[in-house]
Formats: structure tokens, sequence, C-alpha cells
């Protein structure tokens, strides 16, 4: 529906007195002279007639897609997303289906994602109110179905998270989250490792979430200037009972730019800390390798193992530093240079033997009908690694972020 607003409408024509500073309107009434202002807003000829159409512009998306990365195989992806949603419009016809005035006009947030693979599958739908019951304050609900296919074991998750945040500045924000799910561990490669044979089977967790962010980044994809800062603290309770906190830091600095903007250097670097209790189970340990952790390793192929599983461990320290270079005047190909450096420990403290450092050289490509999100394609080189991780010298990634 386009409402046609008229805002105003000129009167009858009025001419200026004789030193210009003055209109005079005749009215109906002929013997009676109204004189106005010029300066005067309501004055006839500061007065002009013109009309305001205003179409919604298109709030949904369906998406169908498909891709491969290096940790979760080949992927498909079909995605419903409307960000003008309203639970109250029930459709009274089918017309209002097929129109779409069904389920629109309410602001609010519908997501649902349909990620069937090889290896990985995932399931979500999730609903966001940007003000919750009239206040300042955003709520989000999700429930979600993940199964993935791990070297080791597979891994099935079901559950949901009810989420409420708070934006106290432009660029910090608090959020508290509630997590429910069912971990069901099956299919074990090796059979002995105490580790995994405790968590076979349901388990059921249950936790409650801190988080404290403060983000000053130009833009969440290939950032060229500004700084990310997060930290969170989550209490787990279920089958298992352990604290767990993280930070995570990431600065940008921009070193060179053309006259228009364009053609950012950046340079940047990252740094992350994760604490878990130690009752926490082998699925919820942490693990490093991979595109999204550290390059040059397979995915979770620098991590602790025990009988050769890979088991993870209690306290993670992962750290990056990147430089990159546009390569092409549209800047839609660019060129990185990176290490990456940390470790993964089973107990909660560092040994020096354990640390890995990785050097490597990339591209990212940015296509503009795929979205913000660039191809990223890596080569790495591990410097300092143990004798039983696993090494993947190139990755290719799509849709993920690092630094």
């Amino acid at each position: 529906m386009n409402p046609n607003v008229v805002l105003a409408q000129a009167r009858q024509p009025s001419t200026p007195n004789r030193d210009g500073l003055e209109l005079r309107d005749r009215t109906s009434d002929d013997s009676l002279d109204k004189v106005t202002p010029l300066w005067d807003p309501h004055a006839p000829l500061n007065v002009v007639p013109f009309d305001i159409h205003v179409e919604e512009a298109r709030t949904g998306r369906l998406y169908f897609g498909g891709g491969y990365n290096s940790d979760l195989g080949i992927t498909g992806n079909v995605i419903i997303d409307e960000r003008n949603f309203d639970y109250r419009r029930l459709p009274r016809d089918l017309g209002d289906l097929i129109g779409g005035d069904a389920f629109r006009g309410g602001g609010q947030g519908f997501r649902m994602e349909l990620v069937p693979g090889e290896i990985f599958q995932r399931y979500t739908m999730m609903f966001s109110e940007p003000y919750w019951r009239g206040t300042n304050m955003s709520m989000n609900v999700s429930a979600f179905y993940l199964n993935r296919r791990y070297l080791d074991w597979d891994e099935q998750r079901t559950g949901g998270r009810i989420s409420w945040g708070y934006r106290l500045t432009h660029d910090l924000s608090v959020s508290a989250a509630l997590r429910a799910e069912n971990v069901e561990i099956l299919r074990p490669r090796i059979r002995g490792v105490e580790d995994l044979e405790a968590a076979l089977g349901d388990n059921d967790l249950f936790s409650g979430r801190l988080i404290l962010s403060h983000d000053t980044r130009d833009v969440p994809f290939l950032p060229t200037e500004g700084h990310f800062f997060e930290i969170s603290y989550e209490q787990v309770f279920g089958s298992y009972d352990y604290p767990r906190g993280e930070v995570d830091f990431r600065k940008y600095y921009l070193m060179k730019e053309r006259a228009d903007g364009s053609g950012r250097h950046t340079l940047s670097y990252g740094l992350r800390l994760g604490i878990s209790g130690s009752q926490t189970p082998i699925f919820e340990n942490y693990f490093a390798g991979g595109f999204s952790t550290m390059r040059g390793f397979d995915f979770r192929g620098a991590s602790p193992k025990d009988q050769g599983i890979v088991v993870g461990g209690e306290l993670r320290f992962l750290g990056s530093v990147e430089y990159m270079v546009p390569l092409t005047a549209d800047d839609m190909l660019r060129g990185v240079f990176f290490t990456d450096f940390g470790t993964v420990e089973e107990q909660l403290s560092i040994h020096g033997e354990d640390f890995r450092v990785v050097v490597g050289f990339g591209l990212r490509v940015s296509v503009p009908m795929m979205g913000p999100a660039p191809l990223a394609l890596d080569l790495a080189f591990p410097l300092a690694r143990e004798d039983t991780d696993d090494i993947r010298n190139f990755s290719f990634f799509f849709g993920f972020g690092r630094l």
C-alpha cells in the first residue's frame, strides 16, 4: 500500500509590495487585504505543493546455494530470511500468502537455515525482537539440530537458546543468554579412551552466559580500522558442571589508502584466550587447527591426543598477525600475509614445547552477488609443531571471518 501524503497546498497567487518586503494576499473578500512578511514560512511564495509516495522495500530473502570448505566438506544452503516479520499477522486467505502480506510488518526478524552436507548438517530457526516488550532491549530465540561426523566420533546436538541484549552506547553492548541442549556421542573410532568413553550416549547441558562487547570496526567482514573486544563468562550444569571464560580481542590499523578511500592496506592482530573447568566433557573441550583457529593444520589437527584420539583441552590461547593489501583497483581481490600461533593444553597451564607457529599467505576474493563475506584461499607452513599434529598446508573457506 502506497500512502499518498499531501504536505502542503499553495494558496492563491500573491504579489509583493513596492519595497519587496511584504506580500499582499487577496482573500475572497476584495475589501480586505492581508499583508504577510516574506520571512514567514507560511507566506504563499514559501509554500510549495508536492506529493510523497512511500513504498516498502523488499525485506525478505530466499537463498539457495552450496559450497565446499576445508573443515566442513560439501554443504548445501537454503535460507529464508525476513527482516520485517510479524508473528501476529496471520494470513486471512491464500492471497495474503501469495502477495506477501501475511507474517509481515512488525519489524521483527525471522530466519530459517537448512544446511545439509556430506559430513556436516545444521538446521536452525531463529526469531528476534529488536524492542522486547517495548523496551530498548533486544530478544533472540533459536532452535537447532546439528549432526557432525568427526574423525573420532559422530555428534548430534538438539537444543535451543534465548538471549537478551542491551546497547549501552553506540559501540558498547551487554547480553545474557540461556542454553539448553542434548548432545549425543556415537560411533567412536577407537574404544578405551577414558574421556571419550565417559561421554558416549546422551548428555544434557544447561547454561547461563554473560557477554560484554565493544566494537568500533568499520565493517564486520574485512575491516580496515577499529577494534573488537569481547569478554564472556558461562556456567554450565546438567550432566557436567563447569565454568567457562573467554576473551577475544582484535585490532585493525589502516596503513595506507587511495585519495578516494579505496585501496586500503590493513595491519591487524588478534588474541583469544579460553579457559574451561576440570569437568568439561570431551565434546566441549577446546581444539585448534583449521582456517578459523590455526591455518597450516588439519581441522582440530593441532590439539592434544590420547591413543590417537583428538581429545582437546581445557585451555586455548591463539594469536594471529595479518597484513592485507589490495591487488586490483576495484578491491575485489586482496592479498594477505600472516602468522598464526598458539596452543591447546589439556590442563590449565601452558607448556612451551606444545606451542605452534605458522607463516603463510593467501587471497581474499570479494564477489558482490555472493554477499559481504569473501572467498578465502590460504597456503600456510608450520614452523613449530608437535610430531602428532596433522598438517594441511592449503585451506579454502567461504563465508567465515577470522580477525
